[in-house]
């Protein structure tokens, strides 16, 4: 009767053979893991940042014009070092204009410390009816630190052709309104005029192009 003999192990693989092996390994995880950083860090850095409006290339800055607070005059060109959040509406508007100024308080909170760094303005349309002092009772509702500016209205008509701003009054009497443009500008630190934010930009997308704006 013929003894069927088990056959013996397998001898191990050499140590060389088991270090290639490894270092395959290795290399194969550090590739990997290096295009995931690839992909998550360094890629987007060398995207440029995409701004949620419209970019404005100035050839000049915000010219020296001056305006009326509550406080005093101010001019426009008093914010150097600063971001400069410009609207432009007026205190009787019924809707765009508080949405827009509570869209902007909201922003300067997602801002944090950050938000000091920032001027929220807003200049009338309705020099008519907005008082300096109205204006400031009027942004305090939204904001402590917004600003509110007016003057004569052949200043404001200079103001707003320089920003590209369309107002016009509509109606008759005292209880009219006054149509305009509903974006929001940013000027850099700089002084000069970069953004023109949509109506539609949410509070999150304008904080997100501001702090690009502070860091850059």
């Amino acid at each position: 009767m013929t003894r069927l003999e088990t056959p013996a192990p397998a001898d191990p693989a050499p140590p060389a053979r088991r270090r290639r092996a490894l270092l395959a390994v290795g290399i194969v995880v550090a590739v990997v893991l290096a295009a995931v950083v690839a992909r998550s860090v360094v890629l987007p850095r060398l995207r440029p940042y995409a701004f949620h409006g419209t970019v404005i290339r100035s050839t000049e800055p915000v010219p020296a014009i001056t305006l009326e607070s509550a406080t005093g005059p101010v001019s426009l060109d008093a914010f150097a070092g600063e971001l400069v959040v410009l609207y432009f509406g007026y205190t009787y508007c019924p809707d765009v204009c508080p949405t827009t100024l509570a869209k902007l308080a909201r922003t300067k909170e997602l801002l944090g410390e950050r938000a000091e760094e920032v001027n929220v303005v807003l200049v009338s349309v309705d020099p008519a009816r907005d008082t300096p002092e109205s204006l400031a009772e009027y942004v305090a509702h939204f904001d402590p630190d917004f600003l509110g500016l007016t003057a004569d209205p052949a200043t404001i008509d200079r103001i707003a052709t320089i920003f590209g701003v369309y107002y016009a009054r509509n109606g008759e009497g005292d209880d009219y309104l006054v149509d305009h443009t509903a974006t929001t500008l940013v000027v850099d630190r700089d002084g000069y005029l970069k953004l023109v934010l949509p109506y539609e930009a949410t509070a999150e997308e304008i904080a997100a192009d501001l702090e690009y704006l502070l860091d850059h």
